[in-house]
């Protein structure tokens, strides 16, 4: 039996735990070819993606790896860049749910009060209406765009991990590492990032890959119904808004079958390596 390097960082015995989980760890390397795919798309497309080529609805085959669309635009092509819009937004919109979340869930966790009060009010609040109106509503006020739809499911997603903060920040706050900060006469400010936010870290980071899953949903929602990525631009939503006609689902399969496997591919993989992270991060896990 090998024995254990009793040295072993926490990230180190993380990603000795992760590793074990065999489908995480097989959705994460998917997932990071396919990021990588969509980065080099300008590298990788055989085609421009808004290119008007004579074939139009050609199946897949030739210079045509997944066929042409009615306007005889690759497939592929748009399918690469469409990817890459998908995890832009699901990246960067869950950073700035996650960035607002964090900051309001550890003032008003730490300092309680008026600040308590005032945050979870509005938090309730937002959390009352239902999600998908909320992005409806404001797909349809602002101007459609990639970086509106960012900035709306951003502004829309904190308030979940706003109180999964403050329930941690809740509980931390009564330890003895935290009441010995304090005595010492550390500023606030250094409890707040160097205790607390520390050991707020792993739910956080399990909690911000469900709501990368659900922003790329949406935003694939959103494009579909025309209020998100707007054409010329490629996105996997709206390659599935031009393929929703009958004639075009019984007998051009490549049109959707290749937008539709990709958005499974990206939530289904992200929820995976989601529960793998919480199974490694979790103390009471054996392995």
């Amino acid at each position: 039996m090998m024995k254990k390097d009793v040295h072993e960082t926490y990230a180190g015995m993380v990603w000795r735990r992760f590793k074990r989980h065999r489908a995480g760890f097989a959705c994460l390397i998917l997932l990071l070819a396919i990021a990588a795919a969509a980065v080099l798309a300008p590298v990788l497309a055989p085609f421009d993606p808004d290119q008007i080529n004579p074939a139009f609805s050609q199946a897949p085959g030739g210079p045509y790896l997944l066929g042409t669309d009615q306007m005889g635009r690759d497939v592929f092509s748009r399918l690469l860049y469409g990817t890459r819009v998908s995890l832009t937004v699901g990246v960067l919109s869950t950073l700035l749910a996650t960035s607002i979340g964090v900051v309001l869930g550890l003032t008003a966790g730490y300092f309680g009060g008026w600040a308590d009060m005032v945050i979870m009010r509005v938090t309730d609040m937002i959390m009352s209406f239902p999600y998908i109106m909320l992005i409806l509503v404001a797909g349809v006020i602002f101007r459609p765009g990639m970086w509106m739809i960012i900035l709306i499911l951003g502004f829309i997603d904190w308030p979940g991990v706003a109180r999964l903060v403050r329930g941690e920040v809740l509980s931390l706050r009564e330890k003895d590492f935290i009441h010995s900060a304090e005595i010492a006469g550390m500023s606030r400010r250094y409890i707040l990032f160097s205790e607390i936010l520390p050991n707020c870290f792993a739910p956080i980071l399990i909690f911000a890959t469900g709501v990368m899953a659900i922003s790329i949903l949406d935003e694939a929602s959103l494009s579909f119904l025309g209020m998100g990525i707007q054409p010329p631009q490629a996105s996997l939503g709206n390659m599935l808004n031009g393929a929703q006609s009958i004639s075009v689902l019984t007998g051009m399969p490549w049109l959707w079958v290749a937008p539709g496997v990709m958005i499974i591919l990206l939530v289904v993989c992200t929820n995976f390596v989601g529960d793998a992270l919480r199974d490694a991060m979790d103390p009471n896990t054996s392995w």
